[in-house]
């Protein structure tokens, strides 16, 4: 069952009526919410170091792909524990499926 592309709801992960929540696509959510959380907790971290003046400047280059390094360290960090987001997220989105 699908649903019309205006509302999106289908391609969210999130249960139609008559349907159950499905727990696996609510915590691959839970899961890309905390990488998330950590990416953005990242950046300023990686945004305050400046090595345009030292030998080991990677130049423009460098300043290009560093935004897709910092979403792969979170990700990484994400798979490897995290900070205890997505348990807490995964029961309250199961939850509140539930609730409807």
């Amino acid at each position: 069952m699908t649903i019309s592309s205006t509302t999106g709801a289908a391609s969210q992960g999130l249960p139609l009526h008559g349907q159950k929540a499905d727990p696996a696509k609510t915590l691959k959510s839970a899961q890309s919410f905390e990488s998330m959380a950590i990416n953005q907790m990242l950046q300023p971290m990686f945004a305050t170091e400046d090595n345009s003046d030292s030998m080991f400047s990677g130049g423009a280059g460098e300043k290009q792909f560093r935004p897709m390094l910092v979403e792969q360290i979170a990700k990484q960090m994400e798979n490897n524990g995290g900070i205890g987001l997505t348990d807490a997220i995964d029961r309250q989105m199961l939850a509140m499926q539930e609730q409807k």
